[in-house]
C-alpha cells in the first residue's frame, strides 16, 4: 500500500484539457489565464464614488445600470466597462464611475443573450453563423495574451469571449467601416468577442484594464435586463452609498 502510494505521488499531474485552437482571426486563439490574480486592491479600500458621463449620452439601460453599479458599489475596486449591445458601444469606467472613454465596438454577429452549451471548446469552422453571440451578464474579466501575443481582455473564458483591438484582417468583413458607421445595425459581425477600434484599446482601454482585473457588464438585448441584473429589480435606491451625480460637463 505505501510502495503504491508513492508510485502515485512520483506519477506526473494528469494533464490540462486541451483548449480549442481557434485558428480564424475573427475569435482569436485563447491561452491559459495567469495562475493566480492580481488582487484587486486593499479590502477596506475607500473610494469616492460618483457617476460621471462626460459629454456621453447612454441609453435609458445603460444609464440606469452605471446608476446602480455606482451606487451599490457592485464593482468593488475594479475598473468596469458596460456593453450596451443595443447600441452597439462601449463605455470603459475608473472604479468610482468617471467615464474613461465611450467607443462603439462591434459584437457577435447573431441576436440574443446566451452562449451555445461548449461553444468555447468547437474549432472556428464549426460555429453556425446563428450561434455567433456575445453573451449578456456581469463577468469578472482577466488581461491576458492570447498564443498570436496579443493582448486581450478574457471576459468569458470558457465561452472564448474576451474584448479586443478590431483586427481587419478579412477586407469583405468591413470591420473598420463598420465601426465608423453612424448606425449599431451594421456593428454584428465577430464570433461573439467584443471589438475595441485599435487607437483606443491603446490610448484609453488597456492602460487601465490590461493592469488588473475588472468587472464587464454586457446589456442584454432580449431577456428584460433586470432579469440579467437582478439587483436592479431591488430598492437600491435607499442604499445609503455616495449620492450619484451625472455630470453635465
Amino acid at each position: 500500500m505505501i510502495g503504491a502510494a508513492l508510485v502515485a505521488l512520483a506519477l506526473p499531474p494528469p494533464a490540462a484539457p486541451r483548449l480549442a485552437a481557434h485558428l480564424a482571426p475573427h475569435l482569436i486563439p485563447r491561452t491559459a489565464l495567469p495562475a493566480a490574480a492580481a488582487p484587486a486592491g486593499p479590502p477596506q479600500a475607500v473610494i469616492a464614488r460618483q457617476l460621471d458621463f462626460g459629454r456621453e449620452k447612454p441609453s435609458a439601460g445603460a444609464l440606469r445600470l452605471a446608476q446602480w453599479i455606482v451606487a451599490t458599489g457592485d464593482n468593488g475596486t475594479r475598473p468596469f466597462a458596460i456593453v450596451d449591445k443595443r447600441d452597439a458601444r462601449a463605455f470603459l469606467f475608473e472604479p468610482g464611475g468617471r467615464l474613461i472613454v465611450g467607443t462603439p465596438v462591434l459584437l457577435g454577429y447573431a441576436h440574443g443573450d446566451d452562449s451555445v452549451p461548449g461553444i468555447g471548446q468547437r474549432p472556428i469552422a464549426l460555429v453556425r453563423p446563428s450561434e455567433r453571440t456575445t453573451p449578456a451578464g456581469r463577468f469578472l474579466a482577466q488581461p491576458g495574451r492570447n498564443t498570436l501575443g496579443n493582448d486581450v481582455l478574457w471576459v468569458d473564458y470558457d465561452n472564448a469571449v474576451s474584448m479586443h483591438r478590431v483586427r481587419p484582417t478579412d477586407p469583405r468583413e468591413r470591420r473598420l467601416q463598420r465601426l465608423a458607421s453612424p448606425s449599431p445595425r451594421d456593428n454584428r459581425i465577430s464570433y461573439g468577442c467584443i471589438n475595441v477600434p485599435g487607437d483606443v484599446f491603446e490610448r484609453h482601454f488597456w492602460p487601465v484594464f490590461g493592469a488588473r482585473p475588472s468587472v464587464v457588464y454586457v446589456m442584454p438585448e432580449s431577456k428584460p435586463l433586470a432579469v440579467v441584473f437582478p439587483g436592479l429589480a431591488e430598492s437600491w435606491v435607499a442604499n445609503k452609498a455616495a449620492p450619484v451625480r451625472v455630470s453635465a460637463s
